[in-house]
């Protein structure tokens, strides 16, 4: 969430940031009940130093006079009391408010209303060509029976698949790859809770706004709050030292989790539902820093955990583009997003594999992650997150990228190491 005071004095900016984001919120109504509150405060305080100031008076009396101060003191009692049981409704309002108030989008992140004002930055690689008609991964994976559709709607549901043979090696593979990159590069692996309660997510800024996409696990405990099982490890990784003081000289901490996610997925219909390009259970490492509330700090890191993303691509030899993801398709908490599309031969274009995000103090402050610096003074952390490789979309692109004319899947070099040397995977058609 955003500091209050700090909206306060950058009004125009909080309003503008809601309404490039196409997100209602009422900024003056906030305001207007923050004064409220502070207008509360200040009667209480009055009141209480004046209930303390009549009570000392009160040992020195007597008689009448006692009696007229004992009196008063008990209707500012009560009026004291009333001003709390004003403001614990008004600080819950507040606090409300507070949450659903989105973090103002940077100045240089792209105007538009969704992901079609998205500006394309860069290119890697050049788009396959095939001299045979290609297939796409639904029927890549079926003519190897790597891919079991139907039987695993009836376990699940729609959207559910089972993976089978060399395509469950490949996807262990491109983890373990993933893991292996990113460990080389300064981060520690955790292996987290992918059941949490809600203030993880509410404090990571999933919640308000994503509660229909969540699934929730109920509590049958009616004294404990339900769980539920997070879209990403970000959750978990992200609100790992949640309500802690860090050290500066712990800083940055750089993690990458790891862990089956789920999601939804409600309201999303067409293309994207062939195969196992939008799924309700899936697989992810992804990588979290916490570094010191400095942006010039967090635009660099912003900078290395895409790159970290992108060597991910380039390593499994994908073709992708790098985009700003514009104003409107960037969410509540974002500051500043990067995507990252492979292609993908079967769809004809990009697919979206990496989302890069810096959130500034947002996602700290609702979940009271600070340091003390170097000069005692507690601060809120500065927080993002890109994922370093999803499963199975990407093996949408892998699959269809390097299929070859027999129906068989040429391993990129990189990968082969971690599927025992092999540099092609299923049978080759008789055709």
């Amino acid at each position: 969430m955003l500091d209050l005071a700090w909206i306060r004095a950058h009004a125009d900016e909080v309003r503008r940031g809601a309404e490039r984001k196409g997100i209602a919120f009422d900024v003056d109504a906030l305001l207007a009940l923050d004064e409220e509150r502070r207008e509360v405060i200040q009667l209480q305080e009055q009141a209480k130093a004046e209930q303390n100031a009549l009570g000392k008076q009160v040992a020195t009396l007597s008689g009448d006079s006692k009696q007229v101060a004992l009196a008063r003191l008990k209707q500012i009692k009560e009026s004291v009391k009333g001003h709390t049981g004003r403001l614990q409704p008004l600080q819950a309002e507040i606090e409300t408010l507070l949450y659903a108030c989105p973090n103002p989008p940077a100045d240089d992140v792209p105007d538009g209303k969704d992901d079609s004002a998205n500006v394309e930055l860069r290119t890697w690689g050049e788009k396959p060509t095939f001299a045979f008609e290609p297939k796409d991964h639904v029927a890549l994976m079926q003519d190897q029976d790597w891919l079991e559709i139907d039987r695993a709607g009836k376990l699940g549901g729609s959207r559910s698949y089972v993976l089978k043979g060399d395509a469950v090696l490949l996807e262990q593979a491109v983890l373990r790859m993933a893991m292996d990159l990113i460990v080389g590069r300064g981060y520690t692996m955790l292996s987290v809770p992918v059941i949490v309660k809600e203030w993880a997510l509410r404090g990571t800024a999933y919640f308000p706004g994503a509660e229909e996409q969540t699934y929730r696990i109920a509590n049958p405990t009616a004294d404990d709050e339900d769980f539920w099982l997070v879209g990403t490890s970000e959750v978990s990784v992200t609100a790992l030292h949640g309500g802690e003081i860090l050290d500066h000289e712990q800083l940055p901490l750089k993690y990458a989790g790891i862990s089956p996610c789920f999601r939804r997925e409600a309201g999303t219909y067409g293309r994207d539902t062939r195969g196992v390009y939008r799924v309700h259970q899936f697989n992810k490492v992804e990588q979290v820093v916490i570094d010191v509330s400095d942006d010039a700090k967090s635009r660099a890191h912003h900078a290395a955990i895409l790159e970290n993303a992108e060597a991910m691509l380039q390593l499994l030899e994908l073709p992708y583009r790098v985009v700003a993801v514009s104003a409107g398709d960037m969410g509540r908490g974002a500051r500043f997003k990067y995507d990252l599309e492979a292609w993908m031969p079967g769809r004809g274009d990009w697919g979206e594999t990496h989302s890069a995000t810096r959130f500034r103090e947002y996602q700290a402050r609702r979940l009271g992650l600070r340091y003390r610096d170097a000069e005692g003074k507690v601060r809120h952390c500065h927080t993002l997150n890109n994922t370093v490789i999803a499963s199975p979309r990407v093996l949408i692109a892998l699959l269809e990228t390097h299929q070859q004319a027999d129906g068989t899947i040429r391993v990129p070099e990189a990968l082969r190491p971690h599927l025992q040397g092999r540099e092609v995977l299923g049978t080759a058609s008789e055709a």
